[in-house]
């Protein structure tokens, strides 16, 4: 039998792990912060969890204009908000939940659980030290090393729990922000300047770059910007925070200009390291490139026969389901069943702002810069009559077509619940389905997805 050592257990590696007992190995995962890693415990299900409070007291706030009446001199109803330990209690109890769901999982299927840290000592040799101190040597036929990432931080503007936080931070709360400065604005800082935006708070948005979400679609990052300063909350662009420190009623943060912004309190999100110190790395030889994220192939392999790697620690598009997806793939392959490489055009993600974006396959970026040939439209969802009937009217569905096969080859949803609309899109590029396929297929009335099959009946007459 052939066994197999994890050091991880998020997405990565508990996916790994019941693949690997699938195909007969026997699987050690050691882990240290809980099953589900940072995906579970203190990132995905946590922050969308809070999203979704954030969208409810949102609809509520804004349901006068569908007719909906509340009787505000009734003390139960006399205003929407949010009760902040409440939610974050729920928020908490799910994410835990969930943990000990995967937990069940992993030990129904055979899997040897190990709650401590594990570090390679030789290329086939893992040292487990578990929480009360013990160590115990173990060697594997395979190692996956996936253990994960963790937010980076600024030498002046260390977190403290209180008024200076990381994302990891924000669920230990006991009062909502008066005034909350957000410092980045990738996906982490812009899910989070919306969500709390939505719960009540005053929101400073501080970007380095010339616009939010500089990594998205830039249509659809126009939606969101435009949504933000709607709903009353500034965005500071090409502004860069160096330095973050307590004052006796809140935060002041430093801009490299030496413009001050002040605030109760300050969430820093900058960024993530890899979590590949102090694991023994440099012992086995393993390559790192120049940020400490360790390389790998398109299988997983790393530099070092018999050692693979997945998930967040090798930088390769830090999304869930894409670690889950290389852990899969590293198995696969080191266990001699059939393997396709990891395809990252086929990898659909979303920004769960409100509205939500959602992407797969090709990008406007490459299209403007002429590495991909083809046709876009782009068709506002303000015309739909579902978005109309609920009163939703920022978004779009955006096609990208090569212009000679007519194949969809990439697309950009924002509206609400793009991260589900983008499923049948993610499809279509995968499987190289055309305009044509996609504008002939029925869809219900009304409904958002309709927008998906006009958007594709405007784009196939305007092809060649």
């Amino acid at each position: 039998m052939t066994s197999v050592v994890i050091l991880g257990g998020g997405p990565a590696g508990y996916e790994a792990a019941l693949v690997a007992r699938q195909l007969g190995a026997d699987v050690t995962l050691i882990h240290t912060t809980g099953l589900g890693g940072s995906a579970v415990l203190t990132d995905a299900v946590p922050s969308k969890a809070l999203i979704a409070t954030a969208g409810v007291v949102t609809a509520a706030g804004s349901s006068a204009a569908l007719g909906v009446r509340v009787d505000h001199s009734a003390p139960s109803a006399d205003t929407f908000g949010v009760d902040i330990c409440a939610m974050n209690t729920r928020i908490k109890a799910l994410a835990l939940a969930q943990s000990q769901d995967i937990m069940a999982n992993l030990a129904a299927q055979g899997v040897n659980l190990v709650n401590g840290r594990g570090r390679l000592i030789g290329p086939r040799t893992v040292l487990i030290t578990t929480c009360d101190g013990a160590t115990t040597e173990i060697g594997a036929d395979v190692i996956l090393i996936a253990t994960g990432a963790r937010p980076r931080e600024l030498p002046d503007a260390r977190p403290d729990g209180e008024r200076i936080l990381n994302w990891e931070q924000l669920y230990d709360l006991t009062e909502l922000p008066e005034r909350l400065i957000v410092v980045g604005s990738g996906v982490t800082g812009a899910e989070f300047a919306g969500a709390y935006q939505g719960l009540g708070c005053q929101v400073v948005l501080v970007s380095s770059r010339d616009r939010v979400l500089p990594g998205e679609d830039p249509d659809a990052a126009q939606v969101i910007e435009d949504v933000f300063t709607r709903n009353g909350a500034t965005v500071m662009e090409q502004a860069r925070a160096v330095a973050a420190r307590r004052t006796a009623s809140g935060v002041e943060v430093t801009l490299e200009t030496g413009e001050m912004i002040t605030g109760s309190h300050v969430l820093m999100a900058v960024g993530s390291l890899p979590n590949t110190d102090d694991i023994g790395l440099e012992t086995a030889g393993m390559e790192l490139d120049d940020r400490g994220f360790i390389v790998t192939d398109r299988v997983s392999r790393t530099s070092v026969n018999g050692i693979y790697a997945a998930g967040d620690c090798t930088g390769v598009l830090m999304l869930a389901s894409v670690a889950a997806m290389q852990g899969r793939i590293a198995m696969w392959h080191a266990l001699g069943d059939a393997v396709a490489p990891l395809e990252l055009h086929h990898v659909s993600s979303a920004v769960f702002t409100n509205p939500e974006i959602a992407t797969v396959g090709v990008s406007q970026r490459d299209l403007d810069q002429g590495t991909f040939i083809g046709e876009v439209f782009l068709l506002p969802l303000a015309a739909n009559a579902r978005a109309k009937i609920e009163g939703n009217h920022d978004g779009f569905v955006k096609l990208f077509c090569r212009t000679e096969t007519r194949i969809i080859a990439g697309a950009v949803v924002v509206g609400p619940n793009a991260s589900e609309l983008i499923h049948s899109l993610t499809i279509a590029v995968e499987q190289r389905l055309t305009v044509d396929q996609i504008a002939t297929t029925f869809t219900v009335y009304p409904s958002l997805s309709g927008s998906v099959a006009e958007a594709a009946r405007r784009l196939r007459f305007s092809v060649g």
